[in-house]
């Protein structure tokens, strides 16, 4: 059974820090590029990074500087470090994998910037 669980949201005060964690299982984890999405109320879903099997990382240009992703193939985890957290940040942050023939979603998890 495949199963994404995302874990770290929360809220947090501008200029905060906050990392996410997307933990996996039931897939050959290695096998995947995993990403981070977002989605604010009433706006689209849109990619935040991408992380391939081999290391690789791509950021959007609107997310680089402040958004680091990692993966932690033996522990099956991917993350994505978050500074400088800014109220347009607050949005629920999706956990995707992805191979050449299967895609997967967590659940997501709400990340609330405001004092």
């Amino acid at each position: 059974q495949v199963q994404l669980v995302e874990s770290g949201g929360g809220l947090v005060q501008p200029g905060g820090s906050l990392r996410l964690s997307c933990a996996a299982s039931g897939f050959t984890f290695s096998s995947y590029a995993m990403s981070w999405y977002r989605q604010a109320p009433r706006k689209e879903r849109e990619v935040v990074a991408v992380i391939t099997s081999g290391g690789s990382t791509n950021y959007a240009d609107s997310m680089k500087g402040r958004f680091t992703i990692s993966r932690d193939n033996a522990k099956n985890t991917v993350y994505l470090q978050i500074h400088s957290l800014k109220p347009e940040d607050t949005a629920v942050y999706y956990c995707n994998a992805r191979s050449l023939w299967y895609v997967y979603w967590g659940q997501g998890t709400q990340v609330t910037v405001s004092s």
